[in-house]
């Protein structure tokens, strides 16, 4: 794998702060007109990536209580994951394959960046699901609650997606460039504005918004669940933190541009989260179709309903957008690591004639569609985003906390390791993100309060049958099992699209509607 492109930068940012000449700073002079960027731009870069209207129904049952909720897991997920990813991808280049072989082991580094693959098997479905919701709005809003409906989207927006990233076009990426301005910024503006003047005409809110809403009502464990949901809301800062070698000052600016980041994460989070509990009822709420609710809503309050199908097609096209550009991304990542250490066997890293993984994404494929009956085989559709969002997020808990044990263990096995950016009080920081990161995946085994109703056994089976044998027992049985003719060199076929590099980015990159404003990992 070839290293990847913040590499002179990381050099000049060394040389900046006075540390001695090495080889990395000799490969920075071969690479002249380094692109620095600013802190504020970083900032904005962040924000675009992780930001996303599409969990704003599921923390607006809740109400006021949305704040405490998104703010607990900012600060001891999203911070120790911001700081301390930025640290590992200013010293050691090649992504989170790289980060955990060198810290822990090869084997460690396989299962790290086959889990940022595996997840995504089951985040298609959640995020084609919101798309699903959101076009039923457009064509006939009684089919939001239809899982036949729900589970025919996903297959053939997936399918789709596979036909067009199979021939290596490059013509969707403008679309979900986009995405944040489209998808995000302008519905949420729209629908927090119409929602604060839709309380100033006098309308109670469906949610109290007093004092005591503050905190979640306690149920238990149960209530646990709801933080859970929101790691992987603040999931991918991973991917952000390669860009730390482009900043001139990392060890100021890139802090300023975390924390700028997180505030304006933060708002777009909340604030639409609190407008669709002024609007929509708790109990009347879709955990998939919340957001299309709230407009529907608003802007029949407002006699401007004709809006609500053109608001559905600019959300459904930002979102089929960020599908389209990150689809091959992670298999990109796990197929050029495949290859040099035989991780798969040959059918999987073989790659048609436009250097597409073509069979690795049609077998995703077919357990995406397995996966996708869920919704029609589940009777409540939001039961199924739920369940399926839990799995996600339990597989790619499971890379974080490799990362964070890497990251100590780098820290005091290679302390004179050059980096551009050194974490403050490390060790913590790893330490409280691996406890938050440990917690969240232990406590997403429990069913959530709001589907106490079902049976708790069936839930524990489908959440640990999904996490633990895709993110655990799959990777094991290949490794288990591997040959040395699974090895295969680069020149044995055609290099997938966007070269070595490109591949080696999508190892610390996450696929969703939320890319950066370059579609690539850094």
């Amino acid at each position: 794998m070839e290293p990847e492109r913040g590499g002179s930068a990381m050099s000049a940012a060394d040389a900046a702060a006075g540390r001695p000449r090495n080889a990395a700073m000799s490969k920075a002079k071969a690479v002249p007109g380094t692109v620095w960027i600013s802190w504020i731009a970083l900032a904005l870069m962040t924000t675009s990536s992780v930001a996303s209207l599409r969990p704003a129904p599921t923390m607006a049952v809740y109400g006021l209580a949305a704040i405490f909720l998104y703010l607990v897991p900012a600060i001891v997920f999203l911070l120790p994951t911001s700081l301390v990813a930025a640290e590992l991808a200013s010293g050691w280049e090649g992504g989170v394959y790289k980060w955990v072989s060198t810290g822990i082991s090869k084997p460690m580094g396989f299962l790290a960046v086959w889990c940022q693959f595996a997840m995504t098997i089951f985040y298609y479905p959640t995020l084609l699901g919101f798309v699903a919701s959101t076009l039923a709005y457009v064509i006939n809003p009684a089919l939001a609650s239809s899982g036949v409906w729900t589970a025919l989207v996903i297959m053939v927006c997936y399918w789709s997606g596979v036909f067009i990233s199979s021939r290596g076009t490059k013509a969707v990426a403008g679309l979900a460039s986009g995405g944040l301005i489209i998808g995000t910024l302008i519905p949420g503006a729209v629908l927090i504005f119409l929602g604060a003047v839709f309380l100033g005409q006098g309308n109670p809110s469906a949610a109290p918004m007093t004092v005591d809403n503050l905190l979640p009502q306690w149920a238990g464990l149960a209530s646990l669940v709801l933080i859970v949901n929101n790691f992987l809301s603040y999931s991918g800062m991973e991917m952000n933190a390669v860009h730390v070698s482009s900043l001139k000052n990392p060890g100021r600016d890139y802090p300023k541009a975390i924390f700028l980041a997180m505030g304006l994460v933060l708002l777009i989070f909340i604030l639409p989260a609190l407008a669709i509990s002024w609007i929509i009822p708790a109990e009347q709420l879709s955990l998939t179709a919340g957001v299309m609710q709230a407009f529907e809503a608003v802007f029949a309050a407002f006699s401007v309903s004709w809006l609500t199908p053109i608001v559905g097609i600019m959300l459904v096209a930002a979102s089929l957008g960020g599908m389209l550009t990150w689809l091959a991304g992670p298999s990109k990542g796990l197929l050029l690591i495949s290859r040099e250490e035989g991780y798969l066997p040959p059918f999987l890293q073989k790659l048609n004639k436009n250097g597409i993984q073509q069979n690795l994404l049609v077998t995703q494929g077919v357990i995406t569609s397995i996966i996708a009956l869920g919704y029609a085989l589940i009777p409540n559709v939001s039961s199924a985003y739920w369940i399926f969002s839990v799995i996600t997020t339990q597989v790619y808990l499971i890379m974080y906390l490799l990362m964070f044990v890497a990251a100590i263990r780098l820290r005091r096995t290679h302390p004179d390791h050059p980096r551009g950016y050194r974490a403050p009080m490390l060790i913590g920081l790893a330490g409280m993100g691996f406890a938050a990161s440990l917690a969240a995946l232990l406590v997403g085994f429990i069913p959530p309060s709001q589907f106490g109703g079902g049976d708790p056994i069936v839930y524990l089976l489908i959440v640990a049958g999904g996490a633990l044998g895709l993110g655990l027992l799959v990777p094991f049985l290949f490794y288990r099992f591997r040959k040395p003719s699974w090895k295969l060199p680069p020149e044995s076929g055609p290099v997938p699209e966007g070269g070595v590099d490109g591949a080696a980015d999508a190892g610390t990159t996450e696929p969703s509607s939320k890319p950066d404003s370059e579609g690539s990992g850094s």
